[in-house]
């Protein structure tokens, strides 16, 4: 757990693509992105936890993602984010392929796993994307580049990572009830 966690200036309009905002505009605008990161991880546990167990595996709609899909489908999603944070970071300027989430999901054996075993690495993720950027001063949260043809700030992707976060954890609420 990171003791100490820097603020981190919410994004402009214009340093991330127009879809992103469903995720940012869930987050308020009090620079505190990672300390909701740290927290949201908790949430998510105590409304998936409260789940009876055969509804974490089986879709409320045919066609859906399962409770499970979604989380790991979280996991890969920062995991992936994190990923273009760390290289815009660093100055690479290679525009960086877009990855397509369906194809990730049969693979990722979701349903196959634990829940102790996906909030594991949630949590393991998790940090690493909290330590990742509380290293970062403000001229290298500004750096930007461009992903699946997109252009956007390294703090912008930590917004996305949190929104998005939120997005699914919202999603399951109201598909499976508030717990």
């Amino acid at each position: 757990m990171v003791d100490q966690m820097r603020t981190i200036a919410k994004p402009q309009v214009g340093e991330y693509p127009t879809y992103a905002s469903m995720y940012i505009d869930l987050l308020p605008d009090d620079g505190q992105v990672l300390q909701h990161l740290q927290a949201n991880i908790d949430r998510v546990y105590d409304v998936v936890s409260a789940l009876p167990t055969d509804k974490l595996i089986k879709p409320h709609t045919d066609g859906e993602w399962t409770v499970q899909e979604i989380l790991v489908h979280v996991i890969d999603d920062e995991r992936i984010y994190a990923y273009r944070a760390l290289r815009f970071a660093r100055g690479d300027t290679t525009s960086l392929p877009g990855f397509e989430q369906d194809t990730y999901v049969p693979p990722s054996r979701a349903n196959q796993r634990t829940l102790d075993d996906i909030f594991d690495e949630y949590r393991t993720v998790r940090q690493s994307t909290i330590h990742l950027f509380n290293s970062m001063d403000d001229a290298i949260l500004m750096r930007s580049g461009t992903a699946d043809g997109k252009q956007a700030t390294v703090r912008a992707l930590a917004y996305h990572i949190a929104g998005h976060e939120l997005h699914h954890l919202n999603s399951i609420i109201e598909h499976y009830g508030p717990m």
